[in-house]
C-alpha cells in the first residue's frame, strides 16, 4: 500500500510539473499576439517583430512535442517498472555499488539523449536555418555532441561517482554532506566556467586593444566594477545571433562578448549592452543564483 501511494505521488509530480511549465510556456506565447505599442513603432521594425513571433511559435512547438515525447517516455519506464529492471540487469553484471550507480544512469542518459538528437537536429538544421540564424555546419554538431557527451560522463561520472561512495560510507548523514559536495562543484563551475569549458567548444581571446576596450573600460571606472576580463568568443561559427555573457566569482569575473555582436553593433551600443551584465554583477545575480541553488541542493538531499 504503501510502495503504490508513493507511485501515485511520483506520477502526480511529474505529471503537475509537466503541466505548469507548458502552462507558463502558453501564457509566454500568448503574449506574442499583443500588438506592437505605437510608442515603440519607430524603434522596432515591424516586419523583424512579426519574424521573431513566428521564430518563437515555431521553437514553442518544438518544445511542447518533444516535451511529450519525454514524458511520455517517463511515464511508460514507471508503469512497466522498467528502472527496476534496468537496476536488476545493471546490478547483474558489476557488484560494486559505484559501477553499478554510474552504468545505470549512464544508460539513461544514453537513451535520453537518442530520443532529444532529432529534435536537437530539427532546431539547428531547420528552424535556425529557416529564420537565417543557423551557422553550424554537421561537423561542428557532431563533434559539439561527442564533447558534451564526454564532458557530462567525465564530470557527472566524477559527481555522481562521489555521492554513492558518500551515501554508502557515511550512512544518515549522507544529505548534508552530499550538500557540501554538490555545492562545492556549482562553486568551482561557476567560477571557472569561462576559462575551463568555454574554450573546449569556442575559441576565446582578449578583446584587442581600441577604441572599443578603451570606452568599456572607461565604463567600468565610471560605474565601480572591477573589470579585469574582457573576452571575444566565435559565436558566428554556430549562428548569427549577436549575445555577451557575465560570468565568474572573484578574480575570474570575466565579460564575454560574441564576435557576431562587436560585428552589428556601434561602440556605443555595445557599451550599452555591457551595462546590461554590469547589471548582473551590481544587483548580485549570479551570488543569489549559487546561494538558491545550494539551499534547493540542501532541501533535496
Amino acid at each position: 500500500m504503501q510502495a503504490q501511494t508513493f507511485f501515485i505521488i511520483i506520477i502526480s509530480i511529474i505529471i503537475v510539473e509537466f503541466v505548469f511549465d507548458k502552462f507558463l510556456d502558453f501564457i509566454n506565447r500568448n503574449s506574442w499576439e499583443t500588438p506592437l505599442p505605437e510608442a515603440l513603432k519607430d524603434l522596432y521594425d515591424a516586419e523583424k517583430y512579426q519574424k521573431a513571433k513566428e521564430y518563437a511559435k515555431a521553437n514553442g512547438q518544438l518544445s511542447l512535442f518533444s516535451g511529450l515525447i519525454s514524458l511520455f517516455s517517463i511515464l511508460v519506464m514507471l508503469f512497466i517498472e522498467g528502472f527496476g529492471k534496468l537496476d536488476t540487469y545493471v546490478s547483474s553484471f558489476f557488484e560494486n555499488q559505484i559501477l553499478q550507480t554510474l552504468v545505470f544512469f549512464g544508460l539513461l542518459t544514453l537513451a535520453s539523449s537518442i530520443i532529444q538528437l532529432p529534435f536537437g537536429i530539427y532546431k539547428t538544421f531547420v528552424i535556425e536555418e529557416k529564420y537565417g540564424f543557423n551557422k553550424t555546419t554537421a561537423k561542428t554538431y557532431i563533434l559539439d555532441m561527442l564533447k558534451s557527451f564526454f564532458l557530462g560522463a567525465l564530470i557527472g561520472g566524477l559527481l555522481l561517482g562521489s555521492l554513492t561512495w558518500v551515501f554508502y560510507a557515511i550512512g544518515e548523514h549522507f544529505w548534508w554532506i552530499a550538500c557540501l559536495l554538490v555545492s562545492g562543484f556549482s562553486l568551482f563551475f561557476a567560477s571557472f566556467y569561462t576559462s575551463i569549458i568555454v574554450p573546449i567548444f569556442n575559441k576565446l581571446e582578449p578583446l584587442a586593444e581600441g577604441s572599443l576596450r578603451s570606452k568599456i573600460e572607461a565604463y567600468a571606472k565610471k560605474v565601480s566594477f572591477p573589470l579585469q576580463n574582457i573576452m571575444v568568443i566565435d559565436g558566428s561559427k554556430r549562428s548569427s545571433k549577436a549575445n555577451a555573457f557575465f560570468s565568474g566569482l572573484g578574480k575570474t569575473k570575466a565579460i564575454v562578448l560574441y564576435d557576431t555582436l562587436i560585428e552589428d553593433h556601434t561602440e556605443d551600443e555595445l557599451t550599452a549592452i555591457l551595462a546590461h551584465e554590469v547589471g548582473h554583477y551590481k544587483k548580485k545575480h549570479i551570488k543569489q543564483s549559487l546561494v538558491l541553488g545550494i539551499l534547493q541542493t540542501g532541501l533535496l538531499f
